[in-house]
């Protein structure tokens, strides 16, 4: 016989920190490959809420921002077709188009963006700044709106801004 889930409103003590380093009572989990087991049972509900879920058991953990950062760009093809390869601080790989989507929020008193890609599961990486400063550099105008810029993935259109 399977044991009943446990569920916890509690916190687990885990926190994740807007640069990505995940701590366990306030000290950093230095073990790689923890933390990827640790994700590979991260969700997020429909509250916004963070929770790391077994078969088993369940218990709340708090994320700073995002769980995940986007370290790295590689870039296939060009134009509309070309696809955006992002790698997470985690090492996963995932392609930006209609499953990974982009978006970009703007600081409503400095105007600094923050960019995301979707990985998996409502869980979202937060893309860093130099692999920012890399898609606004192959940034283009969109045909439709004039002084919107943005980047193409798999013939998916995503803003980064207006230029006005």
């Amino acid at each position: 016989m399977k044991p009943p889930k446990v569920e916890s409103e509690e916190f687990y003590g885990i926190k994740i920190l807007k640069n990505g380093t995940w701590l366990y009572g306030g000290t950093p989990i230095n073990r790689h490959n923890l933390v990827k087991l640790f994700a590979t049972v991260l969700k997020r509900d429909e509250k916004g809420d963070f929770w790391l879920e077994t078969p088993y058991e369940k218990g709340r953990i708090e994320v700073e921002d995002a769980p995940f950062i986007a370290v790295e760009l590689t870039v296939e093809s060009s134009g509309k077709d070309q696809r955006l390869n992002f790698r997470t601080n985690l090492d996963d790989w995932v392609t930006a188009g209609v499953e990974h989507p982009i978006r970009v929020e703007f600081d409503a008193a400095t105007l600094e963006p923050s960019p995301y890609i979707m990985v998996h599961r409502g869980l979202e990486a937060r893309i860093n700044r130099a692999v920012y400063y890399q898609l606004a550099e192959m940034a283009v105008e969109h045909g439709q709106e004039k002084g919107l810029y943005g980047i193409w993935s798999q013939n998916q259109f995503y803003p980064l801004g207006k230029i006005t």
